[in-house]
């Protein structure tokens, strides 16, 4: 809870104004503390009916770990490209590229009331359809729709029985996709299901967790 306090008062008088994000929920952490940090922003704000995605990343220092702080109401296809800049940015620096500095999500884990971060330093977004035969698609209705042999939908609670049960050739991989116009609280939710199903060892070696399409 301290964390979360403190966090609030940097987002509070970080611009000299008041500012906050809305960050997502989950219930499980996957990482409970990151050390040599810098946090980026981006606010949810509105113009008339317009929604904008308003970065802050003044504070931010290529040789640490980001801390990327973003609204769960924002969609997806507003955050995505600006977090795909700023990794532009920072693998492409040479002068000051510290190689164990990682990329972070951050959420609030509602059961261990405590600040979370979820990581995807890895990840190499692509704003396209993919172009794979066999993929799973997180859809904005909370769907998953699988393109393989067959076309069908099933439930994202269903997503680890669905993989238990899954044939497929050891050469094939399946890529992730994901609604752009779903929330990136949605989105955040949807990654940490398939993180902690990753994690409990299931065999998914199909699974191609560095790239990931948004569209």
């Amino acid at each position: 809870m301290k964390y979360l306090f403190l966090l609030f008062i940097v987002l509070l008088f970080s611009c000299g104004k008041k500012e906050d994000v809305l960050l997502p929920k989950s219930n499980v952490s996957i990482v409970k503390n990151v050390e040599d940090l810098s946090p980026i922003y981006i606010f949810f704000k509105t113009k008339g009916k317009d929604t904008i995605a308003e970065l802050n990343r003044k504070n931010s220092i290529i040789s640490t770990n980001w801390i990327f702080n973003i609204d769960k109401r924002l969609p997806l296809k507003m955050v995505i490209p600006e977090v795909m800049k700023l990794q532009e940015k920072k693998r492409a620096e040479k002068a000051h590229k510290n190689e164990k500095a990682e990329n972070y999500y951050s959420y609030a884990d509602s059961v261990g009331k405590n600040l979370a971060f979820l990581p995807f330093t890895k990840v190499y977004y692509k704003m396209e359809i993919a172009n794979n035969r066999s993929q799973l698609y997180f859809k904005k209705n909370g769907l998953i729709q699988y393109s393989g042999r067959k076309i069908y939908d099933f439930p994202k609670n269903n997503l680890k029985p669905f993989l238990d049960s899954l044939v497929i050739n050891p050469k094939a991989e399946i890529k992730f996709s994901y609604d752009k116009n779903m929330t990136y609280g949605d989105y955040i939710q949807c990654k940490i299901l398939v993180k902690t199903i990753i994690d409990k060892k299931i065999p998914l070696v199909f699974i191609n967790e560095e790239e990931e399409f948004v569209f």
